[in-house]
C-alpha cells in the first residue's frame, strides 16, 4: 500500500495539522510506504502523483478544502480519501463529496451531520484522531518542567489550576466555565483559572469580551489568559500542569485537547453531545455536562469558502444547530466535586488515560487507517 498524506506540513501546532502528522509518523513506524506533502501546494502534489504513484491519497481538513483534497488528486487520476471535521453547512460540496467511494470522519457526530447536510453515509467511515502517547502522559507536579509553567503562571503547589486550550477559549466553553466558577466561588478551596489561546487578530475580541466577563463576575483575579505562540513540545507539561481540565464545548467534532489532557491523566469536564460521546466517559474518564441551550439558525449566507462564486442565501428546510451551551450549573457541580476530591481527580485520570492508550493512541488509529482502506478499498 503507498499512501499520500495532505495537510499542513510540515506540520505547526494546530489540530488538523498534528492529525495528520500523526497518521504519517504511525504509518512509518508501520513499514507503509508513505510520503506527507502541504495539501495546498500543486507542484509538489503532481510530483509525488508522477514517481510515487500512491494507491490512495488521504487528506486531512474539512469540506471546503475540497479542491485541494479531492479535485486535484481526481485530476490526475489518483484516488483521494478525505479525512475530514464538520465545519458548518456543507453547500455547494454534494456532488463531489457523494461520488466518493469512501469518505473518512473523525466523530459519529460528524458523520451525523455530513449525512444531515445529504451525503450518502454508506460509504462515510468515523476514525478518530491520533494521540501521541509517548509524550502526553502522567507527571508529577513535582517535574521541574511541570512545576516551571506553575510558577510562571503564578499559581502555588496549593492551588487547585483548572485549564482551556483553544484557539480561543470562548468555542471551548470558557464563559459558561467562568459563570460555574463564579457560582461556587466561596466554596471552592483556592483556585486559579487559566485558558491558553493562540495569538491571532480574529480572536483578540473574543478574548477581551471574555475577560469584561470575568471582571463583572467578580473573579478576574483568578483568570489568567495565556496568548504566546508555543510548539507541540510544550503541550504535554502545560496539560501535566493543572489539576482538571475543563472544556465543555460549544462546537466539537472530535476534542483533541480533552483527549490529550486524558493521556496527561487529568480528569476533564466537558458537554454530553458531539464529538465528546466518542472520546469521553461521563462518571469514568470525565463528567459530561448537560446541554442547557441550543443556537439554532433558519437561513444562512454563504460566500465562495462555501463553494459560490457569489453570496448565496440558503433557507434550511429544517432548523439547524449552530452551537450548544453546556449547563453551568452541571459544570459547577462536577468543578466543585473533583476541586475536593483529589482521590477522585486521581481515579478519573487514570481512566482516562487507560481509555487513550486502548482507543486513540496514534497508532492504533493508523492500524484501524490501513483495515478500513483493506477492507472498503480492497488496496493492500
Amino acid at each position: 500500500m503507498k499512501v499520500l498524506v495532505l495537510y499542513d506540513y510540515p506540520p505547526n501546532p494546530a489540530g488538523l495539522s498534528t492529525q495528520g502528522d500523526l497518521l504519517y509518523r504511525a504509518l512509518q513506524l508501520m513499514g507503509v510506504d508513505v510520503y506527507a506533502v502541504h495539501f495546498e501546494s500543486p507542484q509538489e502534489k503532481e510530483w509525488y502523483y508522477r514517481w510515487f504513484e500512491p494507491d490512495v491519497v488521504v487528506g486531512v481538513g474539512y469540506w471546503g478544502h475540497a479542491q485541494h483534497l479531492i479535485l486535484h488528486p481526481q485530476r490526475y487520476g489518483v484516488l483521494p480519501v478525505p479525512w475530514l471535521v464538520a465545519d458548518g453547512y456543507i453547500a455547494a460540496y454534494h456532488e463531489i463529496l457523494s461520488s466518493l467511494p469512501l469518505i473518512l470522519v473523525t466523530s459519529n457526530w460528524v458523520k451525523e451531520m455530513y449525512v444531515r447536510d445529504g451525503i450518502n453515509g454508506d460509504n462515510i467511515e468515523v476514525l478518530p484522531v491520533g494521540c501521541d502517547t509517548d509524550s502526553f502522559i502522567p507527571r508529577d507536579n513535582n517535574d521541574p518542567k511541570v512545576s516551571a509553567i506553575r510558577d510562571s503562571l503564578g499559581i502555588s503547589p496549593e492551588q487547585t489550576m483548572i485549564l482551556t486550550v483553544g484557539g480561543d477559549a470562548a468555542s471551548k466553553g470558557a464563559q459558561e466555565v467562568m459563570q460555574a466558577l463564579a457560582l461556587i466561588d466561596t466554596k471552592a478551596p483556592d483556585w486559579k483559572y487559566v485558558c491558553k489561546v493562540w495569538p491571532q487578530p480574529r480572536t483578540e475580541a473574543q478574548n477581551l469580551a471574555d475577560l469584561q466577563l470575568a471582571a463583572q463576575l467578580g473573579i478576574d483575579k483568578n483568570v489568567t489568559y495565556t496568548t504566546n505562540v508555543i510548539s507541540r513540545n510544550f503541550m504535554p507539561y502545560l496539560f501535566s500542569s493543572c489539576n482538571i481540565y475543563a472544556a465543555p464545548s460549544r462546537l466539537e467534532g472530535f476534542g483533541m485537547p480533552q483527549v490529550e489532557a486524558g493521556a496527561c491523566g487529568k480528569p476533564v469536564i466537558g458537554i454530553k453531545g458531539m464529538g465528546m460521546l466518542d472520546t469521553l466517559v461521563h462518571g469514568e474518564t470525565a463528567f459530561l455536562a448537560g446541554i442547557a441551550q441550543e443556537v439554532v439558525i433558519r437561513e444562512a449566507i454563504l460566500d465562495d469558502e462555501a463553494g459560490y462564486a457569489e453570496k448565496h442565501r440558503v433557507v434550511f428546510k429544517d432548523p439547524r444547530t449552530v452551537d450548544y451551551r453546556a449547563s453551568i450549573y452541571d459544570i459547577a457541580d462536577y468543578l466543585l466535586e473533583l476541586m475536593n476530591n483529589p482521590d477522585l481527580c486521581y481515579k478519573m485520570g487514570k481512566a482516562g488515560r487507560e481509555h487513550v492508550a486502548k482507543h486513540f493512541d496514534y497508532r492504533v488509529v493508523a492500524k484501524r487507517f490501513v483495515e478500513i482502506i483493506q477492507e472498503r478499498l480492497g488496496i493492500d
